[in-house]
């Protein structure tokens, strides 16, 4: 039985409820390429932050304004605008789109060699507390394989590039056992991938990644808590 390749760090950050001028966001660079940049800088049109491309962890929570309709990353501060002139995000930037419902998100950076101005590509996943509750798991499966079974108390059924909120896998703190499978497009038979134990932290989000493993046809799971003390 193949046990599961799991990374699940402790990163704990406790964190004031953002202030309805800001929203608040949290970076994490899945399977950076080699020589990937290790910080770039945050653009909202407004203004720019150096930021961290954390790769096993979130980064700590950055605030970006309210009133941004995207953000991108920069190589560098951006220069100045001429006098008069509004600031803009570059079209050759790596960005996305921000909706006005949106508070609270994760950026999920990965590589994209074929851009030249930055070599990466983002991707926005809306982790509005509304959405996504203390104790409660994100899963995100970004492979063509169909995942399931039993996350502590709680059926695990993840369908190819899909995305899903399960509800807290044990009642309090304490360990639970995981049992998954992955079964690949034309395959009639699952195959085994976790089996294991994990902790429950009620007071904490976890965010969980199915990825393509490279150079394996085996997927494995990346985990990681996302805890910010009492939710206001």
């Amino acid at each position: 039985m193949r046990l599961c390749l799991l990374v699940y760090l402790l990163f704990s950050l406790t964190c004031h409820a953002a202030q309805k001028s800001t929203r608040s966001c949290r970076i994490l660079f899945l399977n950076a390429a080699d020589g990937a940049p290790e910080k770039l800088h945050l653009f909202d049109g407004a203004g720019s932050q150096e930021v961290e491309l954390t790769r096993m962890s979130f980064s700590p929570v950055y605030q970006v304004s309210s009133t941004a309709p995207a953000i991108a990353l920069l190589p560098s501060a951006p220069p100045a605008p001429a006098a008069g002139a509004a600031p803009s995000i570059p079209d050759a930037a790596p960005k996305v789109a921000l909706a006005e419902t949106v508070t609270d998100f994760y950026l999920i950076v990965s590589s994209d060699p074929f851009n030249t101005f930055v070599p990466v590509r983002l991707q926005l996943i809306n982790a509005a507390v509304a959405d996504f509750k203390q104790g409660q798991m994100l899963w995100y499966n970004l492979t063509d394989n169909q995942v399931g079974g039993q996350v502590g108390s709680r059926k695990l059924l993840l369908e190819p590039n899909s995305r899903l909120v399960l509800d807290a896998p044990a009642a309090a703190a304490e360990d639970y056992p995981v049992n998954i499978f992955y079964q690949p497009p034309g395959v009639p038979v699952a195959e085994p991938l976790c089996q294991t134990q994990w902790s429950h932290d009620p007071r904490s989000r976890s965010v969980f990644f199915v990825l393509k493993s490279s150079g394996s046809i085996i997927p494995r799971i990346l985990g990681f808590p996302d805890f910010r003390g009492k939710v206001e």
